[in-house]
C-alpha cells in the first residue's frame, strides 16, 4: 500500500487504504524539480514551479496542466501573503519577492547588511503580515555570507533579522495552528527543529529542539513541510512525505516511491494534500482539513 501506517494515530488523519493519485508529469531538469505548490481558492486552481524549466504551471481539474508565467529566475518557494498577493522565492535573481495586484513586482528581500543572499528556498507569511524566508547555500557558487540562515521581514518590508544562522541547509518552515511555534527543516542534517515564537516575531532560541528526525534508506530528504488545523506536521522526506504529530511521533508515511518535495493544502474544504515530485504532481486526500492559504486577486 502507498501509506505506510507507523502509530494509530495515523487512521483518523488519513484513509490508509486509499491510493495516490498523479495529476500531471514532465516537470523537473538538471537545475531543479517541481516544487512550490499553493492553491488558489478564489479560482480553483494550484500554482507550482518547475525550477528546471524556469516556469510557473497552473493545474485545475478543467485543464489540467498548462503554462503559467516565465522565465521567473528559477522560483522554488511559493505562498500567499495575508493580502492574497503571491510570494516567491527566486533562485537565480537570489531574492524574495511579492506579485502585486496590479501585476507589478515588490523585492521583498534580496541582501543582509549590503551582502547578496544566498539561495532562498521557502516562504511562509504569518498572520501579522511578517514574512519568514530559508537561505541555503549556493553550491558551487561563492555566497557573501559565510551562514544559511532563516530570516523574518516585518510587515512593511522596513527591516530584516536573521533568526537562525547555525542551519547546514534550511529549507521547509511553517507555523504551527496558533504561530506560536516555527517548524523549520534541515535537509543535510534530515531532521526538523522547532522554535516558539516570541510576541515580537522573532524566535527564544533557549527553546530550539528536534522536533523529529526523517532518516531511512530510500531517496529524499526533508524538503517541503505544511501543518494541518490540528497541528499535525507534513514534511517531505525519505520515500515520500512522513506525516507526524504534534508531539513528534512519526505517524506514518505516503510513500510515493520517487523524490518528494513539497506539499500544500488545496480544495474547498482544504483536506486534499497536493504534492510535487521532481517530475511529477499528485495528491491525496486527508480527513483533517489543512491551514487555509489567504484568498485575492491576481
Amino acid at each position: 500500500m502507498p501509506i505506510e501506517k507507523h502509530a494509530p494515530g495515523l487512521d483518523r488523519i488519513v484513509d490508509v487504504n486509499q491510493g495516490i493519485e498523479e495529476l500531471a508529469s514532465g516537470f523537473g531538469g538538471d537545475s531543479g524539480p517541481a516544487e512550490g505548490p499553493v492553491w488558489w481558492h478564489d479560482g480553483g486552481y494550484l500554482l507550482f514551479s518547475d525550477i528546471g524549466n524556469n516556469r510557473r504551471m497552473k493545474w485545475s481539474p478543467r485543464e489540467g496542466s498548462t503554462l503559467f508565467y516565465e522565465p521567473t529566475h528559477e522560483a522554488n518557494g511559493l505562498t500567499r501573503d495575508r493580502q492574497g498577493r503571491l510570494m516567491a522565492c527566486e533562485h537565480l535573481a537570489r531574492r524574495v519577492t511579492r506579485w502585486e495586484h496590479d501585476g507589478s513586482l515588490t523585492v521583498v528581500a534580496n541582501n543582509y547588511k549590503s551582502r547578496r543572499l544566498n539561495r532562498p528556498n521557502d516562504v511562509v507569511v504569518k498572520s501579522d503580515g511578517s514574512i519568514y524566508f530559508t537561505d541555503p547555500g549556493l553550491g558551487r557558487i561563492e555566497s557573501e555570507l559565510d551562514f544559511c540562515g532563516v530570516y523574518r521581514v516585518s510587515a512593511d518590508l522596513g527591516s530584516i533579522h536573521v533568526l537562525v544562522w547555525d542551519f547546514v541547509v534550511p529549507n521547509g518552515l511553517a507555523f504551527s495552528p496558533d504561530e506560536r511555534i516555527l517548524y523549520v527543516n534541515d535537509s543535510r542534517r534530515g531532521h526538523i527543529r522547532a522554535f516558539d515564537v516570541e510576541e515580537s516575531g522573532l524566535l527564544a532560541m533557549a527553546t530550539d529542539r528536534v522536533f523529529a528526525t526523517l532518516k531511512d534508506e530510500r531517496i529524499g530528504v526533508p524538503d517541503g513541510m505544511k501543518v494541518d488545523v490540528e497541528g499535525n506536521v507534513y514534511c517531505t522526506g525519505p520515500g515520500g512525505i512522513w506525516i507526524f504529530d504534534r508531539d513528534g511521533t512519526h505517524l506514518g508515511t505516503v510513500a510515493t516511491g520517487t523524490q518528494t518535495t513539497n506539499v500544500a493544502w488545496g480544495d474547498d474544504d482544504w483536506k486534499t494534500l497536493y504534492f510535487t515530485t521532481w517530475r511529477t504532481l499528485g495528491r491525496i486526500r486527508m480527513n483533517i482539513p489543512g491551514i487555509p492559504v489567504p484568498r485575492g486577486e491576481l
